[in-house]
């Protein structure tokens, strides 16, 4: 978890974001959100929202009512409590890929389908990393796996390999019952589930204005049980959005709010998070641009838009339109982590491993991606003033023309300095006496998965998970 020690960095100020809040409440009163599930509709409805056939108008005095209902802050809890994060506040929570169908292969540079091997063997990279705080989720599609069966072994894999906090499937309401019931066999029964938040799923919006079935369902699930949901838009700025970056705004608000509404009304409390993953799209080709600079500023003011209503936000991650993980998924990725975790995103999805944008994986792009957010964790570390560190009697000591490398202070303080994982730091040798980043990630991963350890797990509740999992029928 990345700490920030220092505020925020805002692109709007308060009156643009007045703004965009009247233009989606507008939205909201009078063209409304679509919600495929007549449950939802019924709930909103008997709030005081008007329901048209599918379309619900929800009143602006509702939604800040409700939107007020909604902790500002939660703490996620992990089967290991040393692994708890709180999301919220100052905090940058980082979570790896998610959903990609693909994963690279670096040696021949083409994609592959991705598989059950590579979604355990990305479980074992993020469980290694200090850097990521949740496992689990759709790390990648186990396309080898019955589609009725992934989210339990995708669940399996993140509770045997970490001992992190998880991500519940939001494929429908079966779907996301079943893991809240795994998560109760982890937890020690269903009445612990209910009292503490472990399981975050993400609610991703169909734009524009529509929450489909399966996801509004699985939302509701989750609410029902006081599990924390990831509510987020995905909107396509000049297919699915208007192409202006303050309209995508005002459109991804209405939608955000409309689901915070639904989730408070269903238990009111329920631990929710401003989300997007929206994307600016290049007009001359159809294809999304994630790495660009639009897409950028956009996650920022998600960001802003959070702490506007006194919710955690979620954007960003070190995400890239390259498809190898080359240059430009270096300077894509660090530009679009970096300024989310300056502009106060709290929950970082896709921190690690996209390529493509949000199509494939890599696994010498997750290493470089631990790289980059280790760099920014640094980054984000205040510099200490006082006497020991500002070694006016070291400097005195040694004068002009001395040096420090056997210095009492050095050795006390060198350890502190982080290593880089691939970054190059030696000088120019000879061709071939050396290997670029990817290389060098390469032989990392395959290093970490040689000897991976699980953490221990309690024999008698992976005997249960399993016994659980082999009920379970298409």
């Amino acid at each position: 978890m990345i700490i920030r020690e220092f505020e925020p960095i805002n692109y709007l100020k308060r009156e643009q974001l007045d703004q965009i809040h009247l233009g989606a409440m507008t939205v909201l009163e009078g063209d409304g959100v679509e919600f495929f599930s007549q449950e939802a509709r019924n709930i909103l409805q008997k709030a005081g929202a008007k329901v048209r056939g599918d379309n619900v108008f929800i009143p602006r005095e509702l939604v800040v009512e409700q939107v007020a209902l909604a902790p500002s802050q939660f703490t996620l809890n992990a089967r290991n409590p040393e692994n708890n994060v709180v999301v919220g506040g100052q905090n940058v929570v980082n979570a790896p890929g998610y959903g990609s169908p693909y994963v690279m292969d670096y040696a021949s540079n083409k994609r592959k389908t991705s598989t059950y091997e590579d979604y355990l063997a990305f479980t074992k990279l993020c469980g290694h990393s200090d850097n990521f705080d949740v496992a689990g989720g759709v790390l990648v599609e186990p396309n080898d796996i019955p589609n009725y069966l992934r989210h339990a072994k995708m669940f399996q894999a993140g509770v045997k390999h970490t001992d992190k906090c998880l991500m519940g499937s939001a494929m429908g309401e079966k779907k996301a019952r079943e893991c809240i019931e795994m998560a109760a066999i982890l937890f020690g029964g269903m009445h612990k589930v209910r009292n503490y938040p472990c399981l975050v799923s993400l609610i991703n919006t169909q734009s524009p204005l529509q929450f489909d079935r399966r996801m509004v369902e699985a939302l509701m699930v989750y609410a029902q049980n006081n599990q924390p949901v990831l509510i987020s838009a995905l909107a396509m700025n000049g297919t699915t959005a208007p192409v202006t970056l303050a309209g995508s705004l005002v459109q991804q608000t209405a939608e955000i709010l409309s689901g915070v509404v639904l989730a408070q009304l269903i238990n009111p409390g329920t631990p929710v998070v401003f989300g997007s993953s929206s994307s600016v799209v290049d007009l001359r080709t159809g294809d999304l641009a994630i790495g660009s600079p639009e897409s950028t500023k956009m996650f920022c003011v998600i960001a802003q838009m959070g702490r506007y209503y006194g919710l955690p936000s979620r954007g960003g991650g070190s995400v890239t339109d390259s498809i190898s993980p080359d240059a430009q998924s270096g300077f894509e990725s660090m530009m679009v982590a970096m300024n989310c975790v300056f502009s106060g995103i709290n929950f970082m999805l896709h921190s690690a491993g996209m390529l493509e944008n949000y199509m494939t994986m890599s696994y010498e792009k997750f290493v470089i991606d631990d790289e980059i957010i280790g760099m920014i964790k640094e980054y984000t570390r205040p510099i200490v003033v006082n006497d020991e560190y500002l070694a006016v009697d070291t400097i005195l000591k040694h004068g002009s023309g001395g040096h420090y490398m056997a210095d009492d202070h050095t050795f006390r303080h060198m350890k502190k300095m982080r290593i880089p994982l691939v970054s190059n730091r030696s000088n120019y040798k000879a061709p071939g006496d050396y290997s670029n980043a990817a290389e060098k990630a390469t032989e990392y991963y395959q290093e970490v998965l040689k000897n991976y350890q699980d953490p221990p797990l309690d024999e008698k509740v992976e005997e249960e998970l399993q016994k659980y999992i082999d009920k379970i029928k298409e």
